[in-house]
């Protein structure tokens, strides 16, 4: 074989694998974007009556920035390292998502080591919103063990499915109620509300793109608890 054509042949395979690797990291952004156009048809919170129309007004997002600190992902926040009554760590598990027993850190400042809750925000099972981030990646790369990539299917949870938390010695279940995408601007899904106990889990979107310039929320309300971490239904309990 010459060498001309075994140059040629080198030049073909590394146009496709440059192809195929471009294709593989392109599509889930732009196929998640089609999907969200659909499911989330514009930028809203339902919390308030804040709308934005369209991507063009979204907040200006910075390369390079370390995403895995959650002080970066809303803008104009005020991120103060704390814990609630000495509570620091407690676990969550996503069944449909086989995410089991996943550390969440109360005030954490690493993704990579575990989901964060937002300090100041409320414990599971108390009157009010627990906020909580988890990092994703492209999703062919999921792995619900993985921090880096915990929240890359995120996306996929419908209305209904179920949230367990371990809080404390307590259980509970939480469904979800509702689900869409708002800008790191949007402050208002770490306000609380007392009228029941709401999980808000929150992870850049879409999954893979590097300026993460969306935040996914995932709003569920308590459905069921039991004091010997045997979660037992009582659909009324978030009433």
């Amino acid at each position: 074989m010459s060498d001309k054509l075994i140059l040629r042949i080198s030049a073909v395979v590394s146009a496709l694998s440059g192809a195929i690797i471009l294709f593989t990291t392109i599509y889930p952004i732009v196929s998640y974007e089609n999907k969200a156009a659909i499911k989330y048809p514009m930028l809203l919170n339902p919390l308030s009556e804040s709308k934005t129309k369209g991507a063009s007004t979204q907040a200006k997002t910075q390369p390079n920035v370390d995403y895995t600190n959650p002080k970066n992902w809303f803008i104009g926040a005020d991120y103060k390292t704390e814990s609630a009554g000495g509570i620091s760590f407690y676990t969550i598990s996503i069944p449909k998502l086989d995410i089991k027993d996943a550390t969440v850190e109360i005030g954490g400042e690493d993704l990579g080591k575990s989901l964060v809750q937002y300090p100041g925000t409320s414990v599971p099972g108390k009157p009010g919103n627990a906020v909580i981030f988890g990092h994703s990646i492209l999703p062919q790369f999921y792995n619900p063990k993985s921090y880096l990539s915990i929240f890359s299917l995120l996306p996929t949870l419908e209305k209904g499915d179920s949230i367990e938390v371990k809080y404390d010695g307590v259980a509970y279940k939480y469904k979800v109620e509702t689900m869409f995408e708002i800008l790191p601007t949007d402050l208002q899904v770490l306000d609380q509300q007392p009228d029941s106990s709401y999980l808000t889990l929150v992870t850049c979107v879409p999954p893979g793109h590097p300026l993460k310039p969306k935040r996914l929320i995932v709003r569920a309300r308590i459905a069921a608890f039991n004091k010997g971490l045997e979660i037992l239904e009582n659909e009324n309990t978030g009433n």
